[in-house]
Formats: C-alpha cells, sequence, structure tokens
C-alpha cells in the first residue's frame, strides 16, 4: 500500500477492536482499519484495495452499520473535520467526520439551520447519504434534497467535486441512495432560515397512551409544514411505562402552546421551551454512547391500526416505539432516489439484541397489518433487509448503473449494497 498518513491497525494491534466497533454494539469483523488523514489517504486506498482484489467499507460514527463488513477493511473518516458556515450564502460545508451538534451550533449563530435529526452526534455525511429524515423535513424535505454539491475519492482513486452539472447521475445517487458509489470525503448543502424554534417533551403514565394518541392523531391531521410531532411509548425494564409526545416547531413559542392546547398539561414532565437548533438533540436525550440493540423502521400509511397494534398488548420485549409525523414538504416533489415521502407516518421500534426482540418486531409489524407500506428509506433498512427495501426496480437499475460505471470491481461496499440480489 501507498505511504498513509493516518493510522493502518491490524487485528491484535493496540486500539483495533475500539476503532472496528460500530455504534450498534453488535459484531463487526474487518480485516484491517484505516483512519485516514485526508482525501490522498483515501485515495492510496482504494487503489490498493482495487489493485488487490479487496473491499472497502467506509464509516464515520458507523451508526448505519449493518454487519455486512466481513473480510472488508473498514475505512473510518472521523478526522475530516472541516466545517464552514456561510451566512452570506445560507450554505454549509461538512467534512465526512463533522457531526450534526457542531454544524448546528454553527449555523445558530446566524439564525440558520441545517436539516438534523434527533442526535447532534450523527455524522452528517452518513445520514445525508441515506437520505435524512430532519426534525425540519415537513417544512423544507429531505436532507438530501438540500445538498448542493459533494466532494468524491471514486474506486479507481480519483477526486472530484460532484454536482447536478458535472456528473448528474451520480449527484442523484449519493443524495439518498446510500454510499456504494464512491466515498464522500465532504458535503456542501443548504441552510434554512430558522429565527424562533420551539421544542421539548412532554410526558404521561401509560394509561393515557391511548387518549394522547388520539389527540396524536387530531393534532397532526391538520399540522402546517412547521409543527413536527413524535409520539412515542417505554416500557424499558425495571421503569414504570411511559407515553411522550416530542415536538418541534418552526416560529413563536406562543403560536406552539396555542397548537398543541389539545394534549392539555403533562402529568409526569414538560421540558418544552423556546429553543435554538442547537438545542435540537436535548429534546429525545438519544444515547452519546455506542450500545447494543435490535431496532426495525417502517413506513405506515394510515394509523387505522396502530392503536390496536400498539396498545392492545404489552410492548415487552420490545423497550420503544416513535411514531413520527411526517408529511409537509416530505411528500412533496423530491430528486432523491427515494422520491416523495407519501406515507404520512414512520415508526422506529427498538429493544435488547436478543431474538425475542426480534420475534416481538415480527409481532409487531403483523399487528399494524395493512397499514405498513412495502417500502422504507434507505436509512431506514436493517439487517435483514437490502436496497430493494427501498427502491423500486427502475430506481435500482439506474443506480446499480452508476455503480457499474464507477465502481465495475465493487471496491465499494455499502452497508446495504445496492447490488445485492441483483
Amino acid at each position: 500500500m501507498e505511504f498513509l498518513r493516518g493510522r493502518v491497525l491490524k487485528p491484535g494491534d493496540d486500539g483495533f477492536d475500539a476503532a472496528a466497533r460500530p455504534w450498534n454494539l453488535k459484531d463487526q469483523t474487518v480485516s484491517a482499519v484505516v483512519e485516514a488523514a485526508g482525501a490522498d489517504d483515501v485515495a492510496s486506498l482504494l487503489r490498493y484495495a482495487a489493485g488487490n482484489g479487496l473491499t472497502v467499507a467506509t464509516q464515520a460514527g458507523g451508526h448505519g452499520a449493518s454487519g455486512n463488513t466481513d473480510g472488508a477493511i473498514l475505512l473510518r473518516l472521523t478526522d475530516f473535520d472541516e466545517l464552514h458556515v456561510d451566512p452570506a450564502t445560507g450554505r454549509a460545508r461538512a467534512g465526512a467526520g463533522v457531526r450534526w451538534g457542531a454544524v448546528q451550533r454553527a449555523a445558530a449563530a446566524h439564525g440558520l439551520t441545517g436539516l438534523a435529526g434527533s442526535s447532534p452526534i450523527v455524522s452528517v455525511t452518513g445520514y445525508t447519504l441515506g437520505g435524512g429524515l430532519s426534525w425540519f423535513g415537513r417544512a423544507h424535505g429531505w436532507a438530501a434534497d438540500s445538498v448542493t454539491a459533494l466532494d468524491v475519492v471514486t474506486a479507481d482513486g480519483g477526486s472530484r467535486r460532484v454536482t447536478a452539472e458535472s456528473d448528474a447521475e451520480l449527484f442523484w445517487a449519493l443524495r439518498g441512495g446510500g454510499g456504494d458509489y464512491a466515498v464522500v470525503t465532504a458535503v456542501e448543502f443548504a441552510l434554512h432560515p430558522a429565527p424562533s424554534v420551539y421544542g421539548g417533551r412532554m410526558v404521561w403514565p401509560a394509561d393515557r397512551a391511548s387518549a394522547v394518541l388520539d389527540t396524536f392523531r387530531e393534532v397532526t391531521a391538520s399540522a402546517g409544514k412547521g409543527l413536527t410531532l413524535w409520539y412515542g411509548l417505554a416500557s424499558f425494564p425495571g421503569a414504570d411505562p411511559l407515553v411522550a409526545v416530542d415536538v418541534t416547531y418552526l416560529g413563536p413559542a406562543a403560536e406552539a402552546e396555542e397548537l398543541l392546547r389539545p394534549f392539555g398539561k403533562p402529568t409526569i414532565a414538560d421540558t418544552r421551551r423556546a429553543m435554538t437548533p442547537a438545542d435540537l438533540g436535548e429534546i429525545t436525550a438519544d444515547p452519546i454512547e455506542p450500545s447494543a440493540g435490535t431496532s426495525r423502521s417502517l413506513l405506515l400509511t394510515s394509523l387505522d391500526e396502530a392503536e390496536s397494534a400498539l396498545l392492545a398488548q404489552p410492548l415487552a420485549p420490545v423497550f420503544g416505539v416513535q411514531l413520527r409525523h411526517t408529511g409537509g414538504a416530505l411528500a412533496g416533489p423530491s430528486s432523491t432516489p427515494f422520491g416523495p415521502l407519501t406515507e404520512p407516518y414512520y415508526i422506529y421500534c427498538f429493544g435488547a439484541p436478543i431474538p425475542a426482540t426480534r420475534a416481538g418486531l415480527d409481532e409487531l409489524t403483523t399487528r399494524l397489518g395493512k397499514s405498513v407500506s412495502p417500502r422504507k428509506p434507505y436509512f431506514a433498512l436493517s439487517p435483514g433487509d437490502t436496497a430493494a427495501d427501498a427502491f423500486d426496480p427502475p430506481t435500482l437499475d439506474r443506480l446499480r448503473a452508476v455503480k457499474q460505471r464507477l465502481d465495475p470491481g465493487g471496491t465499494l461496499r455499502a452497508n446495504y449494497p445496492i447490488t445485492a440480489g441483483a
């Protein structure tokens, strides 16, 4: 391999186990880890891998790891920490190792926001390559639709800046079609005005779950694009079961509180307040340390079967369910591979990494019945899924054509390879 400035770790080396570990602490087997120090390191690694019939799997934080890395070299891009926010143009540039919390802090200083999700420690690039379902997606669509340019290194070691004008097909594929076509080292994207933001969590005991779900259904049926609500059920071992509603609103606090009046006064906790985009991570307080778990995500075409599916039986062994209202701008025109998100609700379920949890998730999916959409976004795929669960056959063919043009030898291996099943 050509000279690398970054670290190369092999099994048995000090630090290898930590470097090879994904965010979800399941086993991830790799042949080596390369912590690239720059784009030249990435190019050198890809040329070496292509010349020796090896594969490279790229992860920044490892949040989307699927366990398909056996035999691959794991490429870490943590050191790609460039971040620039330009308030004059309303755009940001983030290296592949930059996390959303850093972007939001920089943007908030100018009354702007990126299209971040619930966790401030997820990498901007990995999130965006999967599409990016944001707190503000109802107002502004997929995070991927806000991308204006990407810096990439292709499988042959070539570096290029990709725009809609320079390579329309690659630009289209990378914005929500995963990372199977090139290694993205930086992404540029539009920011959005956020002079006033309101957010927080309302919590009640589980005996209010049905009433809160009814109100959630009522409020989301007429919600404007600035209001986003997530309904959640939690039943962790050793703790009382709870029901919660997480909220953000792009607008003044008084307007938000009026829109949320039907929920009444939460009886356990209420963290709602005026905030900045830098504070979004406080709403759900997602874990900041890696842990092990089993999860599943689905899109729902309606809530007709949700109440009986979610509330008729105990959740256990599933620990939690999060039901997100989508719609708004997400259902509008989109130039991403997934296209418009026409399903009005997204559901995320999680539990312990044991076979009983998978069985519980299967049962819950069955109870949701015909309301479950046959598709899900690329970012929502989980072990056992393939890219065919996200994209229809014509879109798959188009994505595979991009893969064949840029990486015919299969040097790059995405979390969910676009060629699986081809």
